[in-house]
């Protein structure tokens, strides 16, 4: 008898060690916020009491995660869950939270919660009051994980008083643990805000670095600076997750069509399009070949396509199919751009223009100078042109000597004049002394 109830009692921690950790860990083994938003923006519900409050606030300056984030701009009242109504309180958020939205939901609550603690209570570790608040806490993280909603929970800070500060303590104990059962992130305000002695302190460094004040004369509540480096805390949380959530929206599932589609909607359109226009393709090629039989020596269609990765407005990697056109060319064409101009030599075919573009590709054109009238030359390539050198490519000409952009100095022809004198000079006198 002994022996089985030890071996029950085993059964039943490993259960709970096993549930605790998929609830917790559920978020890590793939994106804690779903990959796939309505719409993709992220729809995010701040709720709580006057601390949600002044959070909300904070975080509506630099909004998380840029634009595919919408937070609401009005908070979800729920001043506590220990109070007379609480427990409609929680049946409402039950009801209203069984949908899609919100996507994200954060929590920050406790400063009325605290009062139903009295010091008696706190200091005989009343367990039918912790039993009762872990209840309605577990009860609420419940209905706001429905359709696996990411849930952030904001412990309550350090407060001034010593008794205010050890029931926020308590409670935040009750808050973390069953927030590790149920698969809610747990941001710790507590230590966010104490100071070098692990004390309370009105003063300390805003998001900035600068000493401001941060809590309220309270001792409860914060300062706008203080509101905002909590938002701080959350947000910083929030982006990691948000980040994580994008890079599952670029991973490739070998799942069905429609997990293809939904991952990569450009491509699946861009595969149906490509099966549609296959039989077409096919048919023009016969219809090529058949309406061209003396074509020997042409060149036949040969089509291709080239797959490049590019990034859409939200930032996501995509594959784009290009098709590159290759089309017939009859024997009479390339028999005219290869016309001899002697029997013995073809005529030049042109250059070879060379580009790089985005993506690391490489764009080769060939170009056909054409044969100006009355000469047996070809005119300057486009590309050589001083038009296309100068403004289109940016570079500079070497100036010809005497013209107005030669800067050179001194001048050939000066250095030429002044080297010649002399030479002239002794001439002259030669010729007066054989006189």
């Amino acid at each position: 008898m002994k022996r089985a109830f030890v071996t029950t009692i085993l059964s039943a921690l490993a259960i709970a060690l096993t549930t605790a950790a998929s609830g917790q860990e559920g978020g890590f083994r793939g994106s804690f916020i779903t990959p796939f938003p309505a719409n993709d923006v992220y729809q995010v519900q701040v709720m709580g009491d006057r601390l949600a409050d002044g959070l909300l606030n904070g975080m509506l300056e630099p909004t998380a995660g840029g634009a595919r984030v919408n937070i609401q701009r009005r908070r979800w009242d729920l001043a506590g869950i220990m109070h007379r109504g609480s427990t409609r309180d929680l049946a409402k958020i039950e009801s209203a939270f069984a949908g899609d939205r919100p996507h994200i939901v954060i929590v920050m609550l406790g400063a009325r919660d605290r009062f139903s603690l009295s010091s008696k209570r706190l200091r005989s570790r009343n367990e039918e009051w912790r039993k009762m608040y872990a209840k309605r806490v577990d009860r609420l993280m419940k209905a706001l994980k429905q359709g696996n909603r990411a849930v952030y929970w904001v412990g309550l800070p350090n407060m001034r008083r010593r008794r205010d500060n050890e029931r926020a303590r308590l409670m935040n104990d009750i808050i973390r643990e069953h927030a590790y059962l149920n698969g809610v992130r747990f941001i710790d305000a507590h230590a966010s805000f104490v100071d070098d002695g692990l004390g309370y302190s009105p003063y300390g460094p805003d998001v900035t670095g600068r000493i401001r004040r941060l809590r309220d004369s309270d001792g409860v509540h914060f300062t706008h600076a203080g509101y905002r480096k909590l938002a701080h805390f959350v947000q910083r949380e929030l982006k990691r997750d948000l980040v994580q959530a994008r890079r599952e929206q670029a991973i490739p599932l070998a799942g069905s069509s429609a997990e293809q589609a939904r991952i990569n909607p450009n491509r699946a359109r861009l595969r149906a399009e490509d099966a549609k226009s296959k039989e077409k393709r096919a048919g023009k090629k016969a219809r090529n070949a058949a309406g061209a039989p003396g074509n020997a020596g042409g060149q036949k269609a040969n089509h291709g396509r080239v797959d490049l990765k590019v990034r859409n407005q939200n930032g996501l990697e995509e594959i784009v199919t290009v098709e590159l056109v290759r089309p017939a060319i009859s024997a009479a064409v390339i028999a005219l751009v290869t016309r001899k101009e002697r029997p013995d030599r073809p005529s030049q075919m042109g250059g070879v223009l060379v580009d790089q573009i985005s993506g690391g590709l490489t764009v080769m054109s060939s170009i056909i100078p054409p044969v100006s009238a009355g000469a047996g030359r070809h005119k300057t390539s486009p590309t050589q042109t001083p038009y296309f050198r100068v403004l289109e490519k940016g570079e500079r000409l070497t100036p010809r000597p005497g013209r107005a952009d030669d800067v050179t100095w001194p001048k050939p022809q000066e250095t030429a004049e002044v080297q010649s004198k002399p030479v002239l000079k002794k001439v002259g006198e030669r010729r007066r002394s054989k006189r």
